[in-house]
């Protein structure tokens, strides 16, 4: 079926797509080859002068005869626009790609670029800022539930599997990509009591938008596909502001007895404003039951 036939196919079951415009709390469920799955969320504004810069998406859709799961953490930096702009585009144009079911790796990998590319040739409406992104597909079929998680940036996915936590993005850091960065012209800095930052400026080394630093940065997403199963409890997502203050293990740990995925994701923002992260915190808990 060819992607644009695909996607006139989606009809919506369950939508639940807010920003920071939107409600700060909220819950859902469907069920996905039998297996039931609960997600709660929550977000808190940090200590900076600056609006809401966090927006997420997560919500249920049907694409033939898929059950999925679309679940979406944007990270923005100067500026709320290019986030907002994600929760809006990214998961349609990736649903549109015609390999989308087939291939979901490679359908992730073209919509990232065909994005990033689109909030470039929009620099002038949506600004000079960027964006982390972390998004998780949960695709249900007959037999099975597979999870697709990409991301760009340091927004992270975690799962707990039978209470161990496993991190399944990459935090994009500059040193990483150091020689990619200086290869392409650019460099890092590492000055004393800060991060490292691409040419000075952004403290990760991919992303989406950044115009102005574009050519040093990069928007190729890391994608990792896996298996639900009975070994599996829970999935977070969450921006940086949770991370910079909690380990993966230990926000396992904290919400591994909470049966409510909202009340958990509450839990977990509050945790790390306790803990004194002063950035924006947005966290999606998506519980899988039997």
């Amino acid at each position: 079926m060819a992607g644009k036939e695909i996607y006139h196919k989606v009809k919506d079951k369950v939508k639940d797509a807010f920003s920071s415009l939107g409600p700060e709390t909220g819950k859902g469920k469907t069920k996905l080859s039998g297996k039931r799955v609960k997600h709660g969320y929550h977000l808190v504004k940090g200590k900076s002068n600056h609006p809401m810069e966090d927006y997420l998406v997560a919500e249920y859709r049907q694409v033939g005869d898929h059950d999925l799961g679309l679940f979406a953490i944007f990270d923005g930096h100067l500026g709320h626009t290019v986030p907002d702009f994600l929760r809006s585009h990214l998961f349609d144009n990736i649903l549109s790609e015609p390999e989308f079911l087939s291939d979901p790796k490679t359908a992730i990998e073209k919509a990232y670029q065909l994005t990033d590319e689109k909030i470039l040739e929009k620099a002038s409406e949506l600004g000079r800022g960027g964006s982390t992104a972390v998004t998780a597909i949960l695709i249900g079929s007959d037999k099975s539930v597979k999870l697709v998680v990409a991301n760009v940036g340091d927004s992270r996915a975690v799962i707990s599997k039978n209470g161990v936590a496993e991190q399944l993005s990459v935090d994009h850091e500059p040193n990483m990509e150091r020689q990619s960065i200086e290869k392409k012209g650019g460099f890092v800095s590492n000055l004393p009591g800060d991060v490292p930052r691409v040419d000075g400026q952004l403290a990760v080394a991919r992303a989406f938008g950044d115009r102005s630093l574009k050519k040093h940065l990069s928007s190729e997403p890391y994608v990792v596909e896996e298996t639900i199963n009975e070994n599996s409890d829970f999935l977070i997502l969450a921006s940086d502001g949770l991370w910079k203050v909690m380990s993966n293990q230990e926000a396992v740990d904290a919400i591994k007895d909470f049966k409510d995925s909202q009340a958990a994701a509450k839990h977990l923002t509050e945790q790390a404003v306790n803990r004194k992260s002063k950035d924006d915190i947005s966290v999606i808990v998506v519980k899988f039951l039997c």
